[in-house]
């Protein structure tokens, strides 16, 4: 009787052990996690010190000179003349090595029937300024501080600030493949100053590289009673070629057009012949 009550008393204590653990395993998973600080609160939601956010009443309240004109509404590239009229070349700047080596490099592809750089179709951005030219629409929205851009193609976001803000200081900025854009109204033309740019797996054209130095300013007109779009692109990258790249294009409203929801998904579109690479 002794035995059996000893080993009673043990299994107890065992049992009696492994209960107070998962209490206290319970207590410390249910215990309150402490709050964020309001400095890190700031940080998460973007905050910027000096200025309010493009949507926050104070600066929508704002008075401002009128605009030029508003892009409100949806658009799509006009490719009516060529289809090739999307690309932002020929005429091309003069190209340093690495932009030379790309366009024999895409023309040895094209004739043998490869993809070449072919990054979008594994789903990275598409990046400025092609996500501009995508043969999808463009629904726009324009507001007095900011005018966002909501891409069909892969439902990418663009943003361009309105309201006075300049670019982030450049020890803080962070790159984007759609870059950090201010606007700035000269009478009826819309100037779009863009940079800091992430270049990883970020072409233009047919595989032609940029770097962290990309610029971009585009002179945005509308035409034709407000139904087409005209917009003037100079880009400079230093690192990659010499002086400016020009490039006009234009686009047409589509007032009954829409863009739907579209995601990129690297396990379908890893077995589509067009993204395969084109080398060992």
């Amino acid at each position: 009787m002794r035995k059996s009550t000893r080993k009673c008393a043990r299994v107890r204590i065992t049992l009696g052990a492994v209960l107070a653990l998962a209490a206290a395993v319970a207590d410390a998973q249910q215990a309150p996690r402490p709050g964020l600080t309001q400095e890190r609160i700031d940080e998460l939601s973007h905050k910027h010190d000096g200025y309010y956010g493009a949507l926050a009443p104070q600066n929508l309240a704002k008075r401002r000179p009128k605009p030029g004109f508003n892009l409100t509404g949806t658009w799509f590239i006009d490719l009516r003349r060529a289809f090739a009229d999307f690309m932002y070349g020929p005429p091309y700047p003069q190209f340093y090595e690495a932009g030379q080596t790309a366009l024999k490099e895409a023309a040895e592809a094209r004739k043998a029937g490869h993809p070449y750089r072919d990054s979008i179709g594994q789903c990275y951005p598409a990046g400025m300024p092609m996500i501009m030219t995508r043969v999808w629409p463009i629904s726009m929205v324009q507001m007095p501080t900011v005018i966002y851009m909501m891409f069909g193609f892969t439902n990418s976001l663009r943003i361009i600030y309105l309201d006075g803000r300049p670019h982030t200081d450049p020890d803080i900025a962070i790159s984007t493949y759609n870059g950090e854009s201010i606007g700035h109204w000269e009478g009826s033309t819309l100037v779009v100053h863009s940079k800091y740019f992430e270049p990883n797996q970020h072409w233009i054209d047919m595989g032609l590289p940029i770097s962290d130095q990309l610029e971009m300013v585009e002179r945005m007109r509308l035409l034709d009673r407000g139904t087409t779009l005209e917009v003037e692109t100079i880009m400079t990258d230093p690192k990659n070629w010499k002086g400016e790249w020009h490039s006009t294009h234009r686009w047409t409203r589509m007032d009954y057009s829409d863009i739907p929801e579209v995601e990129c998904l690297p396990n379908l579109n890893e077995h589509l012949p067009s993204t395969q690479p084109s080398g060992p």
